[in-house]
């Protein structure tokens, strides 16, 4: 899944929370959530006013509005301006003596490791395609051999 391409836009990238954005959607997702947020504060101030007798309980209450604007831009922003992450997948060697100390460890902790005949179907296909099924088989395998010899 990797791309040997440069994107031409990669200068109009950065990250922000761990995220790649575009800078111009960034831009605009702040326009539009000031404008939803300030619009829905307003116009609930406005409202409210009209409504209940106090002019400060209706700004409070009007700050909610602006509040669910704020949550509302958000939704649409997610929508309209998705995520520019490039997902790229290596396969990495990893030492056997670190994965044994890991298994270890694991075993070691309150409940043990568990049993793979436990686990539901949905987790030990994650495992099968992350190709750590084999490990934990062979430790539940080298558990129950040491169980036995005791």
């Amino acid at each position: 899944m990797t791309s040997k391409h440069k994107d031409p836009r990669a200068g109009q990238l950065a990250e922000v929370w761990g995220d790649t954005v575009d800078l111009r959607h960034l831009a605009w997702a702040i326009g539009i959530g000031i404008g939803i947020s300030v619009l829905g504060f307003y116009s609930a101030s406005e409202w409210l006013a009209s409504i209940v007798e106090s002019r400060q309980l209706a700004h409070a209450y009007a700050m909610l509005a602006g509040l669910a604007g704020c949550i509302i831009a958000g939704v649409i922003c997610a929508r309209a301006f998705p995520p520019k992450r490039a997902v790229t997948e290596t396969e990495i060697s990893v030492d056997p003596q670190w994965r044994q100390e890991v298994l270890d460890e694991l075993a070691q902790q309150s409940g043990g490791m568990g049993r793979l005949a436990d686990l539901p179907p949905v987790a030990v296909q994650e495992l099968k395609e992350l190709k750590l099924y084999d490990l934990f088989a062979e430790a539940e395998a080298a558990e129950r051999a040491s169980a036995a010899g005791r």
